[in-house]
């Protein structure tokens, strides 16, 4: 194992081992050790950040519908837990808040931003400001220009790119833009040794997502990535110190 010791991060909570965005999920994620929270928001029909990936309730809870044309209140009638197993049963669809509530300020939170424009980035600017908590929170997604959109709102943001394709110098790329990028969230697959050292050296911090297997978190960890994405956090803690089986 290389001296390099990447942050543990969550994603979507334990979500390897229990429903995914939820409280619970988190919950299972601080107690197996993260030191990350991954998470996914969108906006209710009247304007609250609720922690869900999918636009619509279909997959996650036991309601259906777009997330955008359902209140909070109704967003709170689902059943996000049961899907799962009866154990998480009752679990709700959190709102960004109450996950904060839960998460220490020492726990670093990844909120990726699922569905930009419609006053998101407004939002959560005005949201993260109010918690006082932007130093240990990275924003990232896939639309680069809503990021972008959040930094000049609020610069001390720090904001995150995430991309799935491997990008010829995602370093350059980053310092393409016209505010600062603090991290590239690559998918695990799609960077490099060189790229990592590159974006290192460049002062970008690199949390590569979605990986699960201890093979996986041993070629990461060798490229010096700075955290590493999991749907097992306890299973990556536990390889980091050693006790898994290579």
């Amino acid at each position: 194992m290389t001296a390099n010791k990447p942050m543990i991060i969550a994603h979507r909570g334990a979500k390897g081992m229990s429903p995914e965005n939820t409280l619970g999920a988190f919950k299972l994620g601080l107690e197996q050790g993260c030191e990350g929270i991954e998470l996914d928001v969108h906006l209710s029909a009247d304007g609250e950040l609720v922690v869900i990936h999918d636009h619509t309730l279909d997959r996650t809870t036991d309601r259906q519908g777009a997330i955008a044309e359902k209140t909070l209140a109704e967003i709170k009638e689902a059943d996000a837990g049961s899907w799962y197993s009866e154990a998480y049963k009752g679990e709700k669809v959190p709102t960004l808040a109450e996950v904060f509530d839960l998460v220490p300020a020492s726990v670093m939170i990844n909120i990726e931003i699922k569905a930009p424009g419609n006053g998101m980035e407004q939002k959560l600017a005005d949201f993260l400001s109010e918690r006082g908590r932007i130093d240990n929170v990275v924003t990232s997604s896939f639309d680069h220009k809503s990021v972008r959109r959040l930094k000049l709102i609020e610069p001390k943001a720090k904001i995150g790119l995430l991309y799935a394709n491997n990008l010829l110098d995602p370093t350059a790329y980053a310092r393409s833009f016209d505010v600062e990028v603090y991290s590239l969230h690559p998918h695990f697959r799609a960077i490099d040794a060189e790229d990592v050292a590159k974006a290192v050296e460049n002062g970008l911090k690199v949390y590569p997502y979605t990986a699960n297997e201890v093979h996986d978190f041993k070629e990461l960890n060798e490229k010096g990535v700075s955290g590493i994405i999991t749907d097992f956090p306890g299973r990556l803690k536990e390889w980091l110190q050693g006790g898994a089986a290579e």
